[in-house]
């Protein structure tokens, strides 16, 4: 399998864009893109290549793999997809070039050309089909169906990614035989730390790119929420609930909690230490802002103590020079957001002041002090950020220390290996004394 590690990484733009891929369509671009390594940039004209072992893995029959593969190919060069800009909706295709395999293709260009005379025309017919290139590694056997080629649009979205994207394992679609469980099960991973996803059920027909179809509420249940419930708990590690919510009179909205299922809980306590590991999740504990965002009066709330709330995020801040009014403009849309405001510090200790209370003790210490305590008082909580993940993932002595199974010591899957583990399941690290690494 040319998958490195099973990881699928994605920059959250395209969880919620919307677009109309089959099964196998589906299967296709998961497979290219869990060979993207985590966190770095690649070239445009990078080549990715589609086995029929990717496919089996997926759910794909062994006798119909490499013709899945084809057609999806064939089919996906003419898909697009619509992501919402600041500017308006941007529309692109997938891919750029497509590039399915025929092993007896250079024997037919041999034959075509068999005199010494014919060289050059045999060398540049070779060029023509890409037969010249340096091949992947694990391309000289049968298995390799294809290779595709991202349209250079889409990889800013799949590459080089450093913070507000979706992550999971292809392995926990496999299986899949619908196309809304594996939008919805994405969807529902970028969600993963609390468990929670709450969406219109206008918006959950854009992404799906629905338009007309099962435009009755009962018909949408029936054949596309249901339909992805039930497979998500049938063949995913985790364990699905619904309830659609209504406005008045009308369903509006849609709202599924998940958790890993004890069994997928049970195996990474004994599984291999190279393996992906589920956080187990407490809905009921999370606090409802962790899940929906601030609500305006909260905010209104917060913004009382805005010089000491902002004193305590300003590792948040775009413009350290900006003022205390302007920093915390900057945030309200922020604190709104579900995916952004679980990285503000002392969200909880704000809210819950009453009239005279002290203000939490982080946010009156100066400048200066927390200056020289950021560091340290982040770590000791465990809320690591992209900087500190990525200094300690390359501290040698970290990387001694943390040594992974199957991966040589400072090599790329063992740095990559040990960003994800930081950033996915940061408890796995509770007991790290991170200050002997800062020097």
């Amino acid at each position: 399998m040319l998958m490195s590690n099973d990881l699928v990484v994605m920059d959250n733009a395209i969880t919620k864009a919307a677009y109309n891929l089959s099964v196998n369509e589906q299967r296709l671009i998961l497979s290219a893109i869990a060979q993207i390594p985590r966190g770095r940039s690649v070239e445009p004209s990078h080549f990715y290549y589609i086995t029929r072992e990717d496919f089996i893995a997926l759910g794909s029959s062994p006798n119909v793999a490499s013709r899945d593969i084809r057609k999806a190919t064939k089919d996906l060069m003419k898909k697009t997809l619509f992501i919402q800009t600041d500017k308006g909706v941007l529309e692109f295709h997938w891919l750029s070039e497509v590039l399915r395999y025929d092993k007896n293709a250079e024997a037919k260009i041999r034959a075509k050309y068999p005199r010494p005379a014919d060289y050059d025309n045999y060398i540049a017919a070779l060029r023509m089909y890409n037969l010249t290139e340096e091949r992947n590694p694990y391309t000289d056997t049968d298995d390799i169906v294809a290779r595709i080629v991202f349209n250079d649009r889409i990889l800013p979205f799949l590459s080089d990614l450093k913070a507000n994207f979706t992550q999971f394992l292809l392995e926990d679609m496999s299986g899949f035989g619908s196309i809304y469980s594996f939008r919805i099960y994405q969807m529902m991973m970028q969600f993963k730390s609390t468990g929670y996803l709450k969406i219109k059920l206008s918006d959950l027909r854009y992404r799906l790119a629905l338009v007309n179809k099962y435009s009755a509420t009962k018909d949408l249940k029936k054949w596309v929420i249901e339909t992805a419930v039930s497979e998500i708990n049938e063949k995913s590690p985790y364990q699905v609930t619904y309830e659609m919510l209504k406005t008045g009179r009308r369903f509006t909205d849609l709202e599924i909690k998940f958790r890993p299922k004890k069994s997928a809980l049970k195996e990474t306590t004994t599984s291999n230490p190279t393996t992906f590991e589920h956080q187990s999740i407490n809905t009921e504990k999370t606090p409802s802002w962790q899940r929906e965002g601030l609500s305006d009066a909260q905010i209104k709330k917060l913004a009382i103590y805005k010089d000491q709330f902002v004193e305590s995020n300003t590792h948040l801040l775009r413009d350290k020079n900006i003022s205390y009014y302007d920093a915390f403009e900057d945030f309200k849309d922020q604190l709104k957001d579900p995916e952004q405001v679980g990285r503000f510090q002392l969200v909880d200790e704000f809210l819950a002041l009453k009239k005279g209370d002290e203000p939490p003790k982080l946010a009156k210490k100066s400048v200066q002090s927390k200056k020289k305590t950021k560091e340290r008082s982040v770590i000791k909580s465990k809320a690591l950020t992209a900087e500190q993940i990525d200094h300690f993932a390359n501290h040698p002595q970290f990387l001694i220390d943390h040594q992974i199974k199957g991966y040589a010591v400072g090599s790329e899957n063992h740095i990559n290996y040990l960003k994800f583990r930081m950033d996915a399941a940061p408890g796995e690290f509770v007991t790290t004394d991170f200050d002997k690494y800062l020097n």
